[in-house]
């Protein structure tokens, strides 16, 4: 093994973050409800009854943050754009003041000599578009059409990297199918709807996008990915971890760079909930309008056994006795994210990649002298670097590196309970305070790379 890893000169170094999570100011400038705040202000909705209502107040303290980013030596700057806030109701009249933050936002970072990634969508629908059906609705295509391509037009001349959705797997699944985030339905039915019609609308914007003639910008989508092992090998527990494949992975891969579902799940899926509705003309959308790179999250692998009682699918997830876990519980297995990448270049096309989040949350405390330690956080981003590099070694196309997050900010339905920054965020005084994680990846860039040894 090499004694250090190197990565390529131009790699883009980044963090990420998600605009309901950091901005605060729910109610502040015309923005629109979200389906956020509707759930969180739900009872029993989110642990201890946190809300987003003031999060990091991003929204005011975006100044101060994109110097912090500077500090640190970020290249990149992966954020997503708050739809209630362009389009309060949705569609209809834009909110010129919610244009004016992330048109002042994205002015900063450059000023600043950091590239701008911008998501049209991680999770925060206009709770008026989730009064009509939500992303069940199929009109909801037109409508995000219509907000990203006025985004495209604000925006486009300075954001050369565009995401559609973030992990349209969470959108769908765990949104309406678990009940476990917004808006908090469990209807299997709608949800294999849901993920269509969220695949659809990200090949509308790719159009969209591609008609307004940006030469040098490019267009991608974040996918959760996690390869899927079953917890024996029975023929039993390897078919269901084929299943869990299909329904989190190739459903999503599949469309977006082979234009077509899986033949195996879109059997489950009719056969089971009698969904998803796809019209004609949809595949052929998808694969008229390739995408120019990749977004990935990974954060651990999935390991299935067998059920015939878990959400109507025959599996039931397993923790693994002799792993270690991160304080959200999820195992930490860097290889994991080696085999998503060398997947990507054997099965489809070896496409252009970012890692666009990667992570995780542990139990930090600050020490009386204002420090925080956490070097649980530092040997995980480590290793999984390790795995990019390795990739990367074997000829996968990976291009840049996200992590998440930035700082420490509401963490959705668990809210305030798990922190994933590298910087540390008191949710009274909203002060930023590094972690030793954050000094560790500040040298990781200035050195594009770090010793193994």
């Amino acid at each position: 093994m090499a004694s250090r890893t190197n990565f390529p000169e131009d790699f883009l170094w980044g963090a990420a973050t998600s605009s309901y999570q950091i901005e605060g100011a729910v109610r502040e400038d015309g923005r629109g409800e979200s389906i956020w705040d509707r759930f969180c202000h739900t009872s029993g909705k989110v642990l201890n009854g946190d809300t987003g209502d003031v999060a990091c107040d991003h929204y005011h303290l975006y100044k101060q943050d994109v110097a912090m980013m500077k500090e640190l030596g970020l290249r990149g700057y992966r954020f997503s754009i708050a739809w209630p806030r362009i389009f309060p109701e949705g569609k209809g009249v834009v909110n010129q003041k919610g244009v004016d933050f992330y048109d002042a936002l994205v002015d900063e970072l450059l000023k600043n000599g950091i590239v701008p990634m911008a998501t049209l969508y991680h999770w925060d629908l206009p709770q008026a578009l989730q009064d009509i059906g939500g992303w069940g609705n199929r009109d909801i295509i037109e409508y995000f059409t219509d907000y990203a391509g006025h985004m495209f037009k604000v925006l486009g001349d300075r954001v050369k990297l565009w995401i559609t959705h973030n992990e349209p797997s969470s959108a769908a699944f765990v949104g309406n199918a678990l009940g476990e985030n917004a808006p908090g339905l469990s209807d299997s039915t709608l949800a294999a709807q849901v993920s269509h019609h969220l695949l659809v609308s990200h090949g509308k914007a790719v159009q969209a996008y591609r008609q307004m003639n940006f030469k040098d910008g490019r267009i991608g989508i974040a996918l959760y990915l996690s390869p899927v092992h079953p917890a024996s090998l029975s023929i039993k527990n390897i078919k269901a971890a084929r299943v869990v494949d299909g329904i989190y992975n190739r459903w999503f891969l599949d469309p977006v760079f082979k234009g077509m579902y899986p033949k195996d799940i879109l059997k489950i899926l009719y056969n089971r909930f009698n969904a998803p509705v796809i019209k004609a003309e949809d595949m052929k959308l998808l694969a008229d309008n390739p995408i120019d790179f990749l977004g990935v999250n990974y954060y651990s692998r999935t390991v299935v056994k067998e059920s015939g009682n878990y959400r109507s699918l025959g599996y039931e997830p397993v923790k693994p006795e002799k792993s270690r876990y991160t304080d959200m519980g999820w195992e930490i297995y860097p290889q994991g994210l080696y085999d998503v990448l060398k997947r990507l270049k054997k099965e489809y096309g070896n496409p252009v990649v970012y890692i666009t989040e990667n992570g995780a949350s542990f139990n930090d405390r600050m020490t009386v002298k204002g420090e925080v330690k956490d070097e649980e956080r530092v040997d995980y981003l480590r290793q999984h670097l390790i795995e990019v590099n390795r990739a990367i070694i074997s000829g996968v196309k990976v291009c840049g590196y996200f992590v998440w997050s930035l700082m420490d900010n509401f963490e959705w339905s668990f809210g305030y309970s798990e922190r994933f920054g590298i910087v540390h965020v008191n949710y009274e005084t909203m002060e930023r305070t590094w972690k030793r994680s954050a000094y560790w990846y500040r040298d990781v860039i200035r050195e594009n790379g770090f010793s193994i040894f």
